[in-house]
């Protein structure tokens, strides 16, 4: 049933494509503040990254998924800058069993996620062997994996695609710098990559500019035709017209009797 369900829907969308430019905000960085917890607040279909083992963490994943909003876990991974990573972090000296504990445990604790998403990285997911064994978990889980793309050089998405976990890369950091003029030029570019692409994600984070600027930004967005969706949405979306693509070829490649 559930087969058939999926088959219809990917039909449907296929036939009847949203007219809406689609686009994806993901909130990383959440569990440290408990003003965090007024992120909730914020309107439209956003995303929320959490960061595992924080002090707010669970209350976080509870009211969200209260509130039927999306949550990915935000896992700490090894920089080139050695910064600080926090509780739960993969590190390119740990072994398959330490990293694979390490990612387990905090998916454990965060059951209610979608998928994933690293915080930091930059470092860990230029090696293909980390990749490898993140990979495997996500898998076993059916979770999605999100590249922040924090490196030009990731590999995060080749072994994805290798080990057939379903993915799908950030587009825009909506503030690098949180100041008012920076954002608004920020969301100009993620509109202009919807505009070009169909859809178009961006990656934020919980500033009190940030939040400030999307209480006004996001009604803007959707007034102007965008239409704000799940992360995940799209991702399916993704997957959807793969196979469609893939469909296509076949049909094409199939002899015929004349």
């Amino acid at each position: 049933m559930h087969k058939i369900f999926w088959g219809i829907l990917a039909l449907w969308l296929i036939a009847f494509p949203s007219a809406a430019k689609q686009i994806a905000i993901v909130i990383d960085d959440v569990g440290n503040h408990k003003r965090d917890l007024q992120l909730l607040e914020l309107p439209g279909q956003l995303s929320f990254s959490i960061l595992p083992h924080t002090p707010y963490s669970q209350q976080f994943a509870f009211m969200a998924s209260r509130a039927n909003k999306e949550l990915l876990l935000h896992i700490p991974m090894q920089s080139l800058q050695e910064k600080a990573l926090g509780p739960g972090a993969l590190t390119l000296d740990m072994n398959k069993w330490q990293l694979q504990s390490t990612l387990g445990h905090a998916l454990a604790t965060l059951p209610q996620v979608k998928g994933v998403n690293n915080h930091m990285g930059s470092a860990l997911t230029q090696y293909v062997q980390p990749m490898k064994w993140t990979m495997e978990v996500l898998k076993k889980r059916g979770l999605f994996f999100l590249d922040s793309r924090t490196t030009e050089h990731t590999q995060a998405q080749t072994v994805a695609n290798l080990y057939g976990v379903e993915n799908i890369g950030r587009h825009i950091f909506l503030d690098n710098e949180p100041t008012f003029a920076a954002l608004t030029q920020q969301l100009e570019a993620l509109k202009a990559r919807a505009d070009s692409e169909q859809f178009a994600i961006a990656i934020a984070h919980p500033y009190p500019q940030t939040v400030a600027f999307l209480k006004t930004a996001l009604l803007e967005l959707v007034a102007q035709g965008y239409e704000l969706v799940p992360i995940s949405q799209l991702v399916e979306s993704k997957y959807i017209q793969l196979a469609e693509r893939q469909q296509h070829q076949a049909d094409f490649l199939i002899p015929t009797s004349d």
